[in-house]
C-alpha cells in the first residue's frame, strides 16, 4: 500500500514518479502551498524554459550535416533543399513529441524503454543507443579535428584526442550554471552562421531558384536520390529523441495543470525557434556551394575541388569574402559546429547510460566514461588511414544512424501515442497519423536505399565468387533479424502502465477551494546532469 502511494500522481498533470523516487511529500506541507500560490504563469516564464531546444538543435548543425550541405550544394546547386525544409519540419514534430513525453511523464525516453520492455529487449536497444551516440559523435570529432589541422598543422588523430578533452572542459561550465554553458554554445554557433551568411551575401544566389528548390521537389542528376537520403539522414538522429526527453527535465515546471501545459507549449515555441535557425543555417551552406560551384569561371583547383567537396578542402568556398583569411574562418566556423555538437553528444551518452542502467557514477567520471567510448573509433581510423579514413569514416557514420533510427523513433511514437504513458493525455489522431506516416517514411526510404546499395555493390564489386557468398551468409541473416525486431518494436502491446489516474487535494478542499486544478509534487529531475538550475 505505502508503495502504490509512492507512485500516485497527486495532480492533473500528465507526469508520473520515478519509480526509484523517494515517497511523495505530505499534501499537509505548508510549503507546497506556498509554492503553489507563487507558482507563476504566462509568458513572463518563457525564458526560463529556452535552452534545451537549443542544445538539441546544435545536432542539425554538426560538421556531419554541413558535409552533406556542401556536397549537396556542389552537386546539385539548390533543387535539394526541399528535403532540408521536410526534414527539419518532421524533426520538429518527433523533438516535440520527445519533449512534451518528458514533461508529461516525468521521465525521459530511456527510463521508459528501461520500464517497459524486457530485460534483452532493453539491453539491446541500451547498446543500439551507444552506438547511435558514437555514430554521430563520428562526425563531430573528425571536424574539430579537421579544423584544429587546418588552424595549427597538427596530425588528425592528435586533434581528435585534444577534441575529448575540450569537450570535458566545456562540459565543465555547466559548474558555474547551465545559461553560461548555453550562451557559451550560441556563440559559437553564431560564429558559425556568420561566416556563412557572409559569404551568402557576396555570392547572392538567386531568390526565385532558392525558392523552387525549396518548394518544388525534384530529384535529378547523377546520384540525387543518394544525396537527398544522406541530407535527410543527417538531419533525423537517433540520440538526439532521448536528448531531448532528458533535457526539458531540467527546468522547473510549474506543479500544475497549467504550469504543464505551458511548459509544452514554451518547449514547441523554443524548438521551432531553434530549428528555424538550423534550418536558415543549412540553407545558407547549400546555397553558398551551390552558387560557388555553379559559376562558369571557376579555376581549374576550385572545380576540382567541388567534384569532390570534404570538410577539409572546402575553405575555398570564403575566398570570395575572406581571401586568404578563408581558411583560418573556415576552420574557425568548422571548429564552433564540432565542438558545440560534440558538447551535446556528451550529454546524450549520460542520458542513455543513466535511463537504462540505472547507474549511480559521478559526473566528472561518467562524463569521461562516454568521451572515451565516443572517441574511440575516431582515433584508431585516424591513426590508421589519416584524413582519407577519417573522411569515410563519416560516410559509414550516417550509414549506421539511418539503420539505428527505428530503434529510438518508434519507441517514441508508440509511447506517445499510447494511453499506458501518457493516459488521456495521449497524442490526438492527427498528430499520431502525421507523425506515424513521416516516420515510417523515413524508416522505409532508408532500409529500401541501404539494402539496395549493399545488394548493388555486392553484384558490381570485384571480389571473387566465394568472397561474396560469404558475405551475403553473414549479412542477409542480419538483415532480416533487423527487420523482424523493427517489426516487433511496432506491433508489441505495451503493457507497462505508468500512467495513474489523478486524484484531487484534499487539502485544498478542506481549505474550501473550489478550483478542480489538481496539483502534481513530482520534483523535477535534478538527478540527470547535476547542472544548475536556473533560478
Amino acid at each position: 500500500m505505502e508503495n502504490q502511494q509512492q507512485n500516485q500522481v497527486i495532480g492533473g498533470s500528465k507526469r508520473i514518479v520515478a519509480v526509484t523516487e523517494s515517497p511523495l511529500p505530505s499534501s499537509t506541507n505548508p510549503n507546497n502551498d506556498h509554492n503553489i500560490e507563487h507558482q507563476k504563469h504566462g509568458w513572463r516564464n518563457f525564458f526560463a524554459y529556452v535552452g534545451p531546444g537549443f542544445l538539441v538543435s546544435l545536432a542539425y548543425l554538426d560538421p556531419g550535416n554541413l558535409e552533406t550541405d556542401l556536397q549537396a550544394g556542389s552537386s546539385h546547386g539548390y533543387e535539394l533543399l526541399w528535403v532540408i525544409l521536410i526534414g527539419l519540419i518532421f524533426a520538429l514534430i518527433i523533438q516535440s513529441l520527445a519533449a512534451n513525453l518528458g514533461v508529461s511523464t516525468g521521465k525521459h525516453l530511456s527510463e521508459l524503454c528501461r520500464a517497459e520492455y524486457p530485460w534483452f529487449v532493453k539491453y539491446c536497444l541500451w547498446l543500439l543507443a551507444e552506438i547511435a551516440v558514437i555514430a554521430a559523435d563520428i562526425p563531430e570529432v573528425i571536424g574539430t579535428a579537421f579544423a584544429l589541422n587546418i588552424l595549427f598543422h597538427i596530425p588528425v588523430w592528435v586533434g581528435v584526442l585534444c577534441t575529448g578533452v575540450s569537450t570535458l572542459l566545456f562540459i565543465g561550465l555547466q559548474r558555474y550554471g547551465v545559461r553560461k554553458l548555453e550562451l557559451f554554445i550560441a556563440i559559437l554557433v553564431f560564429v558559425m552562421a556568420a561566416c556563412f551568411f557572409g559569404e551568402m551575401s557576396y555570392v547572392k544566389p538567386p531568390a526565385k531558384e532558392l525558392f523552387k528548390g525549396m518548394f518544388i521537389p525534384k530529384l535529378n542528376g547523377n546520384g540525387a536520390t543518394a544525396d537527398a537520403i544522406a541530407l535527410l539522414g543527417a538531419l533525423v538522429m537517433p540520440h538526439n529523441l532521448f536528448l531531448h526527453s532528458a533535457l526539458v527535465l531540467s527546468r522547473k515546471v510549474p506543479n500544475s495543470v497549467r504550469g504543464i501545459n505551458d511548459a509544452c507549449k514554451f518547449f514547441l515555441i523554443e524548438s521551432g525557434f531553434a530549428l528555424f535557425v538550423s534550418f536558415l543555417i543549412n540553407v545558407a551552406v547549400v546555397s553558398v556551394s551551390g552558387t560557388v560551384c555553379g559559376t562558369d569561371n571557376l579555376s581549374e583547383q576550385n572545380k576540382e575541388s567541388c567534384s569532390d567537396i570534404t570538410l577539409n578542402s572546402a575553405s575555398f568556398l570564403l575566398k570570395n569574402v575572406l581571401g586568404k583569411s578563408s581558411s583560418t574562418v573556415y576552420a574557425i566556423a568548422l571548429l564552433a559546429s564540432g565542438q558545440s555538437s560534440t558538447i551535446t553528444g556528451t550529454y546524450a551518452g549520460q542520458f542513455i547510460m543513466q535511463g537504462f542502467l540505472d547507474l549511480k557514477m559521478k559526473t566528472w567520471l561518467r562524463n569521461l566514461f562516454t568521451r572515451l567510448i565516443a572517441i574511440t573509433p575516431s582515433l584508431l581510423v585516424s591513426i590508421i588511414g589519416g584524413p582519407s579514413g577519417a573522411g569515410r569514416l563519416i560516410i559509414i557514420a550516417s550509414m549506421i544512424l539511418s539503420f539505428e533510427l527505428p530503434f529510438a523513433l518508434i519507441p517514441l511514437l508508440k509511447f506517445s501515442s499510447g494511453s499506458t504513458k501518457l493516459g488521456p493525455h495521449k497524442n490526438s489522431i492527427y498528430i499520431i497519423v502525421i507523425s506515424w506516416i513521416l516516420g515510417l517514411g523515413i524508416i522505409g526510404i532508408n532500409i529500401y536505399y541501404l539494402t539496395t546499395a549493399f545488394v548493388g555493390w555486392l553484384i558490381s564489386n570485384n571480389l571473387p565468387k566465394v568472397g561474396n557468398v560469404f558475405i551475403g551468409i553473414v549479412v542477409f541473416p542480419l538483415m532480416a533479424i533487423y527487420i523482424i525486431s523493427v517489426i516487433y518494436l511496432m506491433f508489441r502491446k505495451d503493457t507497462v502502465v505508468t500512467y495513474i489516474e489523478p486524484i484531487k487535494d484534499e487539502h485544498h478542499m478542506e481549505n474550501g477551494t473550489n478550483s478542480m486544478e489538481l496539483v502534481d509534487r513530482v520534483p523535477y529531475r535534478e538527478d540527470l546532469a547535476d547542472i544548475p538550475l536556473p533560478q
